[in-house]
């Protein structure tokens, strides 16, 4: 009977330490690629703005995914920042509305994202 009891108790244990960490998945999100100034990166969707970086600060994993995006359709709105549209497979922290990790990014032609009413026009 004491070992059942351990068992049931090693369970209950574990399966409290799982619980309480959370649980990732890739997502695809689409949207605004917004870089207005040195390091600070962020995409808009239809559900949030997520902090792809910030200055000094946060980072998320992948970074070197995203290309030079002014190579492709950008509009600059401070010298050689601005916005793009693209579309990320990442991982979110939707608590904090951060991108945790990027595992792919494509950049998308400006009027996908112009055309798309779920997203705040540009």
């Amino acid at each position: 009977m004491n070992q059942k009891l351990i068992k049931t108790l090693g369970l209950w244990v574990g399966l409290m330490i799982f619980s309480g960490s959370p649980a990732y998945a890739v997502e695809k999100r689409c949207g605004w690629i917004d870089n207005p100034t040195p390091a600070n990166w962020f995409l808009t969707d239809r559900n949030n703005t997520w902090t792809i970086s910030a200055q000094g600060g946060y980072q998320a994993k992948g970074m070197d995914k995203i290309p030079d995006v002014t190579t492709g359709q950008f509009i600059k709105t401070n010298g050689n920042y601005g916005y793009a549209c693209g579309c990320m497979n990442v991982t979110t922290d939707k608590r904090k509305k951060r991108i945790i990790q990027i595992q792919s990014f494509t950049q998308l032609k400006l009027n996908q994202c112009r055309t798309d009413r779920s997203l705040p026009p540009r």
